[in-house]
């Protein structure tokens, strides 16, 4: 392994990033009942029942997977929900792409810009799941197998 892709591998695994992870999903989460009417707004037409329900929904779903992802017992099934998390809300990103297509250019940036930002969290997420390059539990990796 070259010394750049080690250190950034030690930049998405252990506590601090962990912690990190998870904090940004509690502030997402907790910004979907704070001030849900952007999220309501991308989430795709054909699903059914209310946007506001699906809005609580993965709200309340990036507040579990926060907590998680934050506790060491459960952090690798965190990291695992994390990444699942990441790719399932991928089509509401998609939405606000279309939705946007025709918008000012910086909110078409904004919502173009989100798409291919998904992979990285999804790897993210999966990193801290394992714990580092060496796996689960590998030398000196906090989040490891427990």
């Amino acid at each position: 392994m070259t010394p750049a892709i080690g250190r950034l591998c030690s930049a998405t695994t252990g506590t601090r990033s962990a912690l990190v992870l998870s904090g940004l999903l509690a502030g997402m989460g907790a910004l979907h009942f704070a001030a849900p009417k952007p999220f309501d707004a991308i989430v795709p037409k054909g699903l059914p029942g209310s946007p506001r329900l699906w809005t609580r929904a993965s709200g309340a779903a990036e507040l579990a997977v926060a907590a998680a992802v934050a506790v060491p017992r459960t952090r690798r099934l965190g990291g695992l929900a994390a990444a699942g998390l990441f790719t399932a809300v991928y089509p509401a990103n998609v939405q606000m792409a279309y939705d946007w297509r025709n918008a000012s250019k910086l909110k078409r940036y904004v919502a173009f810009g989100r798409l291919p930002l998904q992979a990285p969290l999804i790897g993210w997420a999966l990193a801290v799941r394992s714990g580092g390059p060496n796996g689960p539990g590998g030398p000196g990796r906090a989040g490891g197998a427990q």
